[in-house]
């Protein structure tokens, strides 16, 4: 136990060398629309608590030719001072230059509707991807897109990028063809590495609104035909990749370690259903 003890120490100190803050804030009171029904606050140690998140682990691209591959201990993802720390890491793993994790709910928590919103402060640099999202239940009898995405934040480092965070939905038409709508939230001043945000979808039977510190940017109608996948059930991810197809991959002027923080994560359900 002390050498554990000793590791994390060790993960939190390189994370403080690399500019990634460490005091959380308390997460904001009662919403009188809105009823709780699910929270992260990550006030324990180690790893996320398990009977809320699982990991996914592996180093095969997922779908995006990403170059991290994801692993399941604290070197990679650990509750600190009230804060899930998640951290990309250079350093080989079978064949992968850098580490880094993806932590989900699927088996644990699923919702369908309700207002989903956690209080991050992302990472820096060409290449680097952290995101909030949200996957469809059934993803693995019906596959993607078929399953339904729901993109709450994205940001894409790199220089002119990370002040700008992009919410998306993913869905397949009647035809079977993945389509996709979103729009992007920039900042007036700084960048999204500089302090905590607030990042937020409300999603209802016929709308979905993405928020960026309670500014609405973003609107999808969802009911219409061939949006039934918005409709089931969806579960919570949160991670944090390395290169990919959009983003692009990592260059020299990309520094390692880069630390997602979250403070908390909260989803609540409409009082009364309205």
């Amino acid at each position: 136990m002390k050498g554990a003890a000793i590791f994390v120490l060790t993960a939190l100190f390189i994370c403080s060398v690399a500019g990634c803050s460490l005091s959380g804030e308390k997460s904001p009171g009662k919403n009188d629309r809105y009823e709780l029904v699910w929270f992260d606050e990550f006030n324990g140690g180690g790893i996320p608590d398990p009977d809320k998140w699982e990991f996914q682990t592996g180093g095969h691209g997922w779908g995006n030719r990403e170059w991290q591959f994801y692993l399941d201990g604290v070197n990679n993802a650990v509750q600190i001072d009230g804060k899930l720390v998640i951290t990309a890491r250079e350093e080989n793993h079978e064949g992968k230059d850098y580490t880094s994790a993806r932590i989900m709910t699927k088996n644990t928590a699923t919702f369908t509707y309700g207002k989903f919103e956690a209080r991050i402060k992302l990472p820096s640099g060409q290449g680097i991807w952290p995101a909030f999202w949200m996957l469809g239940e059934n993803i693995d009898s019906v596959r993607w897109p078929f399953c339904g995405e729901i993109d709450i934040m994205e940001m894409i480092g790199g220089q002119g990028r990370e002040n700008t965070i992009h919410g998306t939905a993913h869905w397949a038409d009647e035809e079977g063809k993945h389509t996709y709508i979103g729009n992007k939230i920039t900042l007036a001043e700084g960048s999204f590495s500089d302090d905590f945000h607030v990042f937020a979808v409300t999603w209802g039977p016929e709308k979905i609104v993405w928020y960026m510190d309670g500014t609405p940017y973003h609107e999808q109608e969802i009911s219409s035909d061939g949006m039934h996948a918005f409709h089931k059930p969806f579960y919570l991810l949160v991670n944090l990749a390395v290169g990919g197809n959009w983003p692009g991959y990592p260059d020299e002027t990309t520094i390692f370690p880069q630390c997602l923080e979250v403070d908390y994560i909260r989803v609540y359900a409409l009082k009364n259903g309205k």
